[in-house]
């Protein structure tokens, strides 16, 4: 007897992912902690022939080619980020988003729109469509979080947040997870209203003593322990060496200003070097489109690959947070220098915390069921 041949799909709201637990900082990490073992171990796949892709995305021209064709402008980019998450996961999926920074300002929309799709690795089926917004945000910020585990000093006390806005609010979440010394945050950040919604947040949220704006970077990171970045947009921050003491850690969500000592002075550790290094190879291959957007001229990614070009850097000094996590020992290698920790964003972080939050929608029966076809009119 044949098997039920129709085909239902789990739609699940932003409002259903919360009630299925997509703000749970503490089960985001590990479910992308998990997803690093199995990056190091090779049980994932994403796309382009070297299975490290960012991403497939469209670059819309600085004028346009047809009557209502979008033109360039400040982070304004559609892409597909897709991969295969093996392990416990056993996952096909794709965060699909559109980008336009003026969303806020003209919309009273976020700047970038997420959708994910998961679907069956071996007949292709959508198992669910969800709002992925919070599920990347989440899952963004749970990755600093999981580098400050492994790469900053156990006894950090000051920790500091350049850029002030929902990323970083996330980052703070993860940093705040596995960092249980903390005492003093500074918060800098060039609107200050951002300052002032952060600071309110965390004090309002958690039981740190000093929690204050300061007026600029420099004094932002004087005798911090940890700072975490993620900035965008046309005035990305200039990270001084010397401003950065011994054995501080420096997690990088976002660009900032190139300063090749600051990278020749530390302990490089990467995300995934493959995945960036296509990344800058991707984007030797066309012309300067948008240039407010951070994705490609600002990302640390290019500064290392000049580095090396020069061979000022070598590719043994550029260590992956996988390898770290899989092979602790490596760590010894990392004591008594600064550590700089640079994140791009990997698809197969958004496939685990999203499946995650797809068995607890199912386990909770949470969720709405589309139904695609009861009999496929083709078959």
């Amino acid at each position: 007897m044949k098997e039920d041949s129709s085909l239902r799909v789990l739609f699940l709201s932003q409002e259903d992912t919360i009630k299925a637990g997509v703000l749970n900082m503490k089960e985001c990490i590990r479910a992308v902690e998990e997803s690093f073992k199995l990056l190091a171990s090779g049980d994932c796949i994403a796309g382009g022939p070297d299975e490290h892709d960012h991403g497939i995305r469209i670059w819309f021209p600085n004028k346009p080619r047809g009557k209502n064709m979008p033109i360039s402008g400040p982070d304004r980019r559609f892409m597909a980020m897709i991969g295969y998450l093996g392990g416990r996961f056993n996952i096909c999926g794709t965060k699909w988003y559109g980008s336009n920074r003026k969303n806020k300002e003209e919309r009273g929309l976020p700047r970038s729109i997420l959708l994910i799709i998961l679907n069956d690795p071996i007949t292709g089926a959508p198992l669910s469509i969800m709002d992925g917004t919070l599920i990347s945000a989440m899952r963004t910020g749970a990755v600093p979080g999981i580098a400050a585990k492994y790469l900053s000093k156990k006894d950090s006390k000051t920790l500091t947040i350049i850029g002030a806005g929902i990323i970083n609010r996330t980052c703070f979440m993860s940093l705040l997870s596995v960092l249980k010394n903390i005492e003093e945050v500074k918060i800098f950040d060039i609107v200050d209203k951002n300052s002032s919604n952060l600071c309110n947040y965390i004090k309002e949220n958690y039981s740190i003593e000093k929690v204050y704006k300061v007026d600029s970077i420099e004094n932002a990171l004087i005798n911090s322990d940890v700072i975490s970045v993620a900035a965008s947009g046309e005035h990305l921050p200039f990270i001084k060496n010397n401003c950065l003491k011994n054995e501080s850690c420096l997690l990088l969500s976002g660009g900032i200003q190139p300063n090749e000592n600051l990278y020749l002075d530390s302990n490089i550790i990467i995300d995934d070097w493959k995945m960036h290094y296509r990344w800058v190879y991707e984007n030797k291959g066309r012309k300067k489109i948008e240039p407010l957007d951070s994705s490609y001229d600002d990302i640390p990614a290019i500064t290392l690959n000049k580095l090396l070009k020069e061979k000022k850097l070598k590719k043994r000094d550029i260590v992956n947070i996988y390898d770290i996590i899989k092979n602790k020992t490596l760590l010894n290698n990392f004591r008594h220098r600064k550590n700089i920790f640079i994140s791009g964003g990997i698809p197969m972080e958004d496939l685990s915390w999203s499946h995650k939050i797809y068995q607890n929608a199912l386990n909770k029966k949470i969720g709405k069921e589309l139904v695609l076809w009861e009999k496929p009119y083709f078959i």
